[in-house]
């Protein structure tokens, strides 16, 4: 009788993690990295420590510098992934920018690269992710990275709230069109983590205090949080699961 455990593997699998040369992004590639999978890290940043990472666990990868938002950005990265490391079969859709001002304030400028990054991106990614894999008769897995942003409105934040709620309805549509291809579409919502993006709000000792406050963990998340929950939904494990938001929050939603 096979091990539960073995429903978590991904030997023989290939996945895309865009945004992985830190953060969040790195964590779950070395964590899918870790359960057997070999990565195309997608990114704009240096990659060469995650790398050799990824090589000390027995693991393949490869690294597409690449800009998400950029003209032909989704068929180079499924090409390149293909070309060399011999198949795609789980995208995490990672990658995203953050702009902060007021409502009334905020340009237009900021709006449009927010959205081009955080949702565009990921649309045309996975469609070509996706096409693909129908073309090949390939089951595969695709992660959305949302936030709670998803779920609430924040503040100073238009476009990247408005990017991750409609990345939360495109998890649920694709995982309807998708789902009887064999090809699961489900969401991680990350809670306040510990990353670059949050530098500002951890700074500022009131806005951390009252964040802090109201985290029923009592603390921020660490890319090591997601670990779990990204193997979790890249994994056979969660074959009969479509179109879920995912909250890894510390309890936040709860509260």
């Amino acid at each position: 009788m096979p091990n539960i455990l073995d429903k978590f593997r991904l030997d023989g699998r290939v996945a895309i993690v865009t945004g992985a040369s830190r953060g969040l992004g790195a964590g779950m590639a070395l964590a899918l990295a870790e359960a057997g999978a070999d990565v195309a890290l997608v990114a704009r940043g240096d990659t060469s420590a995650l790398a050799a990472d990824i090589a000390a666990r027995g693991r393949k990868s490869t690294t597409i510098a690449i800009d998400v938002g950029s003209d032909g950005a989704a068929e180079r990265i499924v090409n390149e992934t293909v070309n060399a490391l011999g198949r795609a079969d789980i995208l995490v859709n990672n990658a995203g920018i953050i702009r902060r001002a007021a409502f009334v304030d905020f340009t237009e400028q900021d709006w449009r690269e927010v959205l081009n990054v955080n949702l565009d991106a990921a649309f045309r990614l996975s469609q070509v992710f996706a096409r693909q894999l129908i073309a090949k008769k390939s089951p595969g897995k695709i992660i959305n990275v949302t936030s709670m942003l998803s779920f609430q409105g924040g503040i100073r934040v238009g476009s990247y709230t408005a990017a991750k709620s409609a990345l939360n309805g495109l998890t649920k549509l694709m995982a309807n069109e998708l789902a009887p291809h064999g090809i699961n579409v489900n969401a991680l919502a990350p809670g306040y983590m510990a990353t670059d993006n949050t530098s500002a709000i951890r700074a500022d000792e009131k806005r951390n205090a009252a964040i802090l406050d109201r985290i029923p963990a009592g603390r921020w998340g660490t890319p090591e949080d997601l670990a779990g929950a990204a193997v979790f939904l890249a994994s056979p494990a969660s074959d009969y699961m479509h179109g879920f938001t995912l909250a890894v929050d510390g309890g936040w939603l709860a509260r």
